[in-house]
C-alpha cells in the first residue's frame, strides 16, 4: 500500500501531497517516515535552480546511503541529502549563524523540485547527488507558484514542513 506525505510552505498556506517511493528508495523512505514531522526555515536554491529546501538535524541512524540518486531532478521530485558539517557550513552560502548549516553534526536537507532544467552541482564541491524518495502527485502547480514567489520576494519567515499524510 502506498504511503503519502504532505509538504507545506506554511506562511504561504500552500500544501502538496507526495507518494513515497518505497520500492526505489526503501532505506531513505524509512528514515524520513520514521522522523516525521520535520519543519524548519525554507530556502530557495542558488545553484540547483528550481528547488526549495529545508535543513534539519540529521535523523537517520544508520544513514540510508546512496539509493535512487540523481543530479538532474525533475518537477515533483522530493529529495534527501545528508551533509556533513564541513560540506555546508561555508560562510559564503549565507545561512544564518543559528541554522542547521552551522551545526557540528551536519544537516539533513529535504528538498522539493518544482520546475525543469535542474542540475545538482555546487561550485565549491562539485556534483551533489541526492536520493529521490518521493514524487509530488497533488498540488505541484500551486507549490511551484509559491516557490517562484519565494524566489522573487524572499524566504524570510517561511518554513517548509514535511508530515505524514492521512
Amino acid at each position: 500500500m502506498a504511503r503519502y506525505i504532505t509538504i507545506s510552505l506554511d506562511k504561504r498556506g500552500v500544501t502538496c501531497r507526495a507518494r513515497l517511493l518505497d520500492e526505489e528508495a526503501p532505506r531513505t523512505c524509512k528514515a524520513v517516515w520514521d522522523a516525521l514531522p520535520q519543519s524548519s526555515s525554507a530556502y530557495h536554491a542558488k545553484y540547483a535552480r528550481n528547488e526549495v529546501y529545508t535543513l534539519v538535524p540529521p535523523f537517520a541512524e544508520p544513514k540510508p546511503g546512496r539509493e535512487n540518486p540523481t543530479i538532474t531532478p525533475i518537477p515533483g521530485d522530493v529529495v534527501y541529502f545528508g551533509f556533513e558539517a564541513w560540506e555546508i557550513g561555508n560562510p559564503a552560502y549565507g545561512y544564518d549563524e543559528g541554522s542547521e548549516a552551522h551545526s557540528d553534526q551536519g544537516a539533513t536537507d529535504l528538498a522539493i523540485f518544482y520546475g525543469r532544467n535542474n542540475l545538482l552541482i555546487n561550485g565549491d564541491a562539485g556534483w551533489v547527488p541526492g536520493n529521490v524518495f518521493a514524487t509530488i502527485e497533488e498540488g505541484l502547480s500551486e507549490m511551484a507558484a509559491a516557490a517562484q514567489d519565494l524566489w522573487l520576494r524572499g524566504v524570510e519567515g517561511e518554513t517548509l514542513s514535511f508530515a505524514r499524510a492521512d
